[in-house]
This record gives C-alpha cells, structure tokens and sequence, in this order.
C-alpha cells in the first residue's frame, strides 16, 4: 500500500490505459478521482471495480479550460487534496502523412487541444495542489510517435512530440515540490486509434523486438513506477512500447 494516503486524479480514466492505471494505482491504496468526459457509464464501471476507497467518476472536457477549473473544485472538495495527476485523454484520427489535403486545420486544431493545450491547462489547473502536497507528480501519457515520427498522423506526432518537450520544461519549472514524467507507448492494445483492428496489431506485434504490442496494464504499471520506484526522476519520459521504436 504504497500510495495509502494519496489522492490520485486519472483524467481519461474511462478509457483502456486510464482505466488500468485508475485500478493499479487503486491497488496500491491510492483513492482515485476518476476523470471522464462522455463515458460516464465507462467511468462508474470503473469506480465499482476498484477496491476499497474513496473513489468517485467525475466529469471533464478538456478543450474547456472553464470545465478543468470545476472539475479541479470538484475533486479538491470531495478529497481534500491531489497529489497524483495522470494526463491520459487524448484523441486522434488517422491520416496517412503523405496526404497532406487530408490533415486538414480543424483536424490539426482538435489533435493539439486534446493532446497538448488540455494537457497543459490541467497542470496549470492542479499545479497549487500538487504543490501543496509537497510530493506531487505528473505523469503524461505520450507516445513513441513523439520522437519517431510514425504514428496516426503528422499533427498527432507533432502533438506528443510537444507533449514531451512540456514534460522537460514543466519538469525543470516546477520542481522540487511537483515531478513531471511522461511514459510512451507504442501500439497498445485498445481501440483508442479508429480502423486498427487484429490484422494491423498482429502485424506490428511481429515487428516489435519483444513480440507482442504494449497493453494497458503495461502503461499502468510505468505509471505507478513513477510513482513509487523512480522517486529521483523527472522531466523525462519512459519509452513502454517492447523495443518497437528500435
């Protein structure tokens, strides 16, 4: 029990990676905020699962700085204090980079919202808690898409790749009181990309020098790491993806 004591905020919590992270952290007796934005039946599901705690689903769009501030007030009122902040909503949709006509602007606009300014209004957001707990962390799901420049499409990687130049800036900023980390999957085994079906996981299974594609107990367990074992780490972020970036 690890993180008995802790208050732990999983924005995207509804989700296959926030939800295996929301359990992980959970088991290690953290209580858990459980952010969601439409999957409200997703996130009460969750919250059932876990064990015992005080645990609550609560709801956040983050493309609305105003909807981060309630959700903030929420937790902060029901818990009394925030002391993990896990940043794993995010949205894509594929685009092959050679198409450049179909990367259009309010597709680029949505992607950098969700995966880079909702990242960053939720630190801001939390930032006075976290600090005031005097053990704060951030851990920010990014991808290897980030600095390989394969992934669902350029603006997604251009996304992460600036989601991983904020884990260093933020983690030199805020330190000592709040550590910034970030984990980066490779292709994990969820529908969060749309059209990837068994096929394409199979397919970059066999390219991955471990085997098999990252699962979200996977990325759950390198977050809970940050956690608890990389205790003298920050600004930095963790590759979680079976060697497919080598």
């Amino acid at each position: 029990m690890e993180l008995a004591g802790k208050v732990a905020v999983v924005i995207g919590g509804s989700g296959g990676i926030g939800a295996a992270t929301c359990r992980v952290l959970a088991g290690l007796g953290a209580d858990v905020a459980v952010g969601f934005h439409a999957g409200q039946a997703r996130a009460e599901a969750v919250v059932a699962s876990l064990p015992k705690g005080r645990h609550a689903a609560l709801q956040v769009a983050i493309e609305d700085s105003a909807s981060i501030g309630r959700f903030r007030d929420a937790v902060l009122s029901q818990f009394g204090r925030a002391d993990i902040l896990v940043n794993s909503a995010g949205i894509t949709r594929p685009v092959a980079h050679a198409d450049l006509d179909g990367l259009t602007d309010e597709l680029i606009d949505a992607v950098f919202v969700n995966n880079w300014r909702g990242v960053f209004a939720s630190i801001r957001a939390f930032a006075p808690a976290l600090r005031a707990s005097g053990d704060g962390l951030v851990v920010n799901v990014s991808s290897i898409a980030g600095f390989t420049g394969v992934g669902s499409s350029v603006a997604y990687c251009g996304a992460k790749a600036g989601l991983d130049v904020m884990t260093k800036s933020l983690g030199r900023a805020l330190a000592p009181e709040i550590r910034v980390l970030g984990v980066s999957p490779g292709v994990v085994d969820t529908d969060f990309v749309p059209g990837r079906g068994k096929e394409f996981k199979d397919k970059a299974a066999a390219a991955t020098p471990l085997k098999r594609i990252t699962s979200p107990q996977d990325v759950a367990e390198a977050i809970a790491a940050c956690a608890t074992s990389l205790r003298f780490s920050t600004g930095t972020s963790i590759p979680v993806d079976g060697g497919r970036h080598l």
